[in-house]
């Protein structure tokens, strides 16, 4: 099995694939992954990613989501995906309001694009 500071790699630079307009985003993000009797801490710098073990010093976002759903989303899954395991509570966000705010608006426009192209 990867280890999971290489899937939270994967798992960025597949995001970003789909979502470019994140790319050049700089932000140090905690990204915690409960699994069978423990919890796994990284920290994601972005752009990068450089994902290394451990808790961050100045995370601004904080991801938190179970580590068997991860493993499938990080190898296997597109953006919609990752949207439905969010709006069905399977990974919490918090952290600054904004930068929240900000993910949000630029993944529903780039969803809305995808959805347009397919459309057409």
């Amino acid at each position: 099995m990867p280890r999971a500071q290489d899937l939270i790699a994967t798992a960025y630079r597949r995001f970003i694939t789909e979502v470019p307009g994140l790319g050049n985003l700089k932000l140090m993000i905690r990204f915690e992954l409960p699994g069978r009797g423990d919890v796994q801490i990284s920290a994601v710098r972005v752009p990068g990613p450089i994902v290394n073990k451990g808790e961050p010093e100045s995370a601004r976002l904080e991801l938190a989501m179970p580590r068997a759903e991860f493993n499938e989303l990080a190898e296997r899954r597109d953006l919609n995906d990752w949207r439905d395991a969010y709006e069905h509570g399977h990974i919490k966000v918090t952290g600054e309001r904004e930068i929240q705010q900000l993910l949000g608006k630029v993944i529903e426009r780039q969803m809305a694009r995808s959805r347009l192209k397919r459309a057409h």
